[in-house]
């Protein structure tokens, strides 16, 4: 006979304990939600509140793919070609430390003519401010959260304080001259812009 693996056992929901019964009657005599919603959200936090949902593993762009996508955008068919093109020489003018001998030159390329490198997106860690790295990336309305179409002065004016606020060298934990000069530059980019 042969063997069959035995069902799963259902995870035993956890007590609700008095504090939060009292916050869900109060929600939904408020909200006038069910209480049997609230408290199986409840359980569901209750649950899975370790669980950490991790982003999928993005495979960076290869070296041909880069290449490929620099080529596209000058509208040139090889490297040599991109050397001659004055559209690339224009743009690339001033570009300190540009080495196509190497992936990361084509990496800075596409940070600039592209977009967000799919192994980048969504950034976090120092120099990440809404999943932007501002040191790879000059995306200052992304980096602001707002939306270039819509942005009033006053949002774009917002935004830059609210920043500033953790990031000016005068704040007390968070400050850092570094990312504060960068955001600044983005500021003036944007409020010129609108």
């Amino acid at each position: 006979m042969p063997k069959t693996a035995k069902p799963a056992k259902p995870k035993t929901p956890a007590l609700l304990n008095s504090l939060l019964q009292n916050e869900i009657a109060r929600l939904s005599e408020i909200h006038g939600i069910n209480t049997s919603a609230l408290e199986e959200f409840a359980q569901f936090v209750i649950t899975n509140h370790k669980v950490v949902i991790k982003p999928p593993k993005v495979k960076p762009l290869s070296l041909a793919q880069l290449k490929a996508a620099i080529y596209q955008h000058f509208s040139v068919k090889n490297t040599t070609e991109l050397k001659k093109s004055g559209a690339f020489k224009m743009a690339t003018d001033g570009m300190d430390g540009l080495n196509l001998s190497v992936k990361e030159g084509w990496k800075k390329l596409y940070r600039k003519f592209i977009g967000i490198l799919p192994e980048e997106e969504n950034q976090q860690g120092y120099g990440c401010i809404n999943g932007i790295n501002i040191f790879n990336y000059f995306k200052p309305w992304q980096v602001f959260g707002l939306d270039p179409q819509t942005a009033t002065q006053q949002d774009i004016r917002n935004a830059y304080h609210r920043l500033s606020k953790i990031y000016h060298p005068d704040a007390p934990e968070t400050s850092d001259a570094v990312i504060f000069d960068c955001l600044t530059i983005m500021y003036k980019s944007i409020s010129a812009e609108a």
